[in-house]
């Protein structure tokens, strides 16, 4: 058996995904370009780490000489305090050591994560590196390095202050006796033909899993799975039971009021509205209506001055704004990818929200805390952006309190889903007609632009954030005249 780090810690987590991964890797999804940051992410905060323990030694990788790779390491061990990705195998099991510090006659591991803090899932990570270096060098203990979200940057990058260190020795130790019956077990697994593992909430726990397309290819939709407000674990319980369609949840299920709402307007094909109740929602609205929405990034090394890792940094914002005599204008902000966005983005925002009337979001929380974030930074401003948060009135409201529900939306009232079963057939409303097609995207492009050279490429890329950003607005806007129409014609 030949197993990496990585495949071993998917065996752990569905031995299927592990067989697939060793026997058909032809099924498997190609990673979308969000994964590739992340991959990108991880690298480039590794490779920063190293600069705690300066001086080293590294193992450069050649992915057609592994031997080459662990002899280096030996030949190491014998001259250096610091090793960088060394490489060492045991039982057939390969590893590769983010950084080995040597501290006295023993040697310590430091793993390093692009996370916020340590996870149970790094545990068995750094397990499986004890278990093989242990065979080769004495251990005296093991770290996980993640980064610390209280630091904010100043200056130049103080990476004593950026980077935690976690000590896990105990834990890892603990894990040792059951490496070895994992092993055999995943052993077992590959010499045998496709394991029947069933769906469940291990799919994408804790990472996600490349067959996913494969394994979940015969559930259909919408099913059981798609139950609003329902435990992950009881919903696949429900499955593997037979209870998979909404028709077979109705019979079997004792449904709370969300649910029974949602399967049965799905099973009747019937809409659900509550006049009354959307005709208070409109009354607590005031003209001119601002129509907001921002997007975010989050750099996991911050890049600029007041910045921490993983902090929301607002780059952009779209804003329609609805006057009483129906005159719908549109204002919008994208910031220069070179500089810190934020007080451009906060003084513009100040000028192009009007003075009176409500600010309607979808999902309001999301907004409201990226003014108040602007408001802790920027002291000057605090005062007028804390007193915006008072006129913010959420847009999702009448579809999470179930004062509309389209069987269309199958449990969700994300802006995805109310758009699309509201506006089936209108392409001006399709964010699939859109280059970038999510706030997720969105997030990912940004902090890369300022890496593109080519001006034509950047132009191109910020003319489809803007066109994402501004249909998010002008849906809102569509939104809010269907429920207006609503109110006005049957109350």
């Amino acid at each position: 058996m030949n197993l990496s780090k990585s495949q071993y810690m998917k065996g752990l987590q569905c031995p299927k995904a592990l067989w697939l991964f060793k026997k058909r890797k032809d099924l498997a999804t190609e990673p979308d370009q969000r994964r590739l940051n992340l991959f990108e992410t991880g690298h480039r905060v590794g490779d920063l780490a190293k600069q705690l323990f300066p001086g080293g030694a590294e193992v450069e990788y050649r992915q057609s000489d592994y031997q080459g790779m662990i002899d280096e390491t030996a030949r190491l061990t014998l001259s250096e305090n610091v090793i960088y990705e060394g490489s060492f195998s045991t039982n057939g099991v390969f590893v590769r050591a983010d950084i080995l510090v040597k501290n006295g006659e023993a040697w310590d591991i430091y793993e390093v994560k692009a996370t916020a803090s340590t996870k149970a899932v790094h545990k068995p990570d750094v397990a499986i590196q004890w278990y093989v270096i242990g065979q080769h060098l004495p251990l005296n203990k093991a770290y996980l390095v993640h980064l610390n979200t209280a630091y904010v940057r100043s200056g130049e990058l103080d990476l004593q202050s950026l980077f935690s260190a976690d000590e896990v020795t105990e834990a890892v130790q603990a894990e040792q006796a059951s490496i070895a019956d994992n092993l055999n077990d995943l052993e077992r697994v590959l010499a045998g033909g496709e394991p029947d593992i069933l769906i469940g909430t291990h799919c994408n726990n804790s990472y996600e899993c490349d067959f996913h397309h494969h394994c979940w290819r015969d559930v259909p939709y919408p099913s059981v799975l798609d139950l609003c407000r329902l435990n992950g674990d009881k919903k696949f319980a429900y499955y593997h039971q037979g209870i998979v369609t909404y028709e077979d949840a109705r019979k079997h299920i004792g449904l709370n009021a969300v649910q029974a709402l949602q399967v049965n307007t799905a099973l009747n094909r019937e809409l659900h509205i509550d006049t009354d109740a959307i005709t208070d929602y409109l009354r607590g609205v005031r003209y001119p209506i601002n129509f907001l929405d921002f997007e975010t990034f989050q750099d996991a090394i911050p890049r600029f001055d007041g910045q921490g890792p993983y902090k929301n940094i607002p780059f952009q914002y779209s804003l329609h704004i609805l006057h009483e005599n129906g005159e719908l204008e549109h204002r919008e902000f994208l910031a220069d990818e070179t500089e810190d966005p934020r007080l451009r983005l906060t003084r513009q925002l100040l000028q192009d929200l009007t003075d009176e009337g409500t600010i309607l979001a979808f999902h309001q929380s999301f907004e409201i805390g990226v003014i108040n974030g602007l408001a802790r930074h920027f002291g000057q401003y605090s005062a007028q952006l804390i007193a915006l948060t008072d006129r913010f009135m959420d847009l999702e409201i009448p579809f999470k309190n179930l004062m509309y529900y389209h069987p269309e939306f199958h449990g969700s009232f994300s802006i995805k889903s109310v758009l699309p079963a509201l506006f089936p057939d209108d392409p001006e409303l399709d964010y699939k007609n859109l280059d970038i097609q999510s706030g997720d995207v969105a997030m990912d492009v940004f902090p890369h632009l300022h890496e593109v050279d080519n001006p034509d490429d950047k132009e191109a890329i910020r003319n489809s954030l803007l066109a994402y950003c501004r249909l998010d607005t002008l849906a809102m806007v569509k939104i809010w005249g269907k429920l207006e129409g609503i109110a006005i014609t049957e109350k």
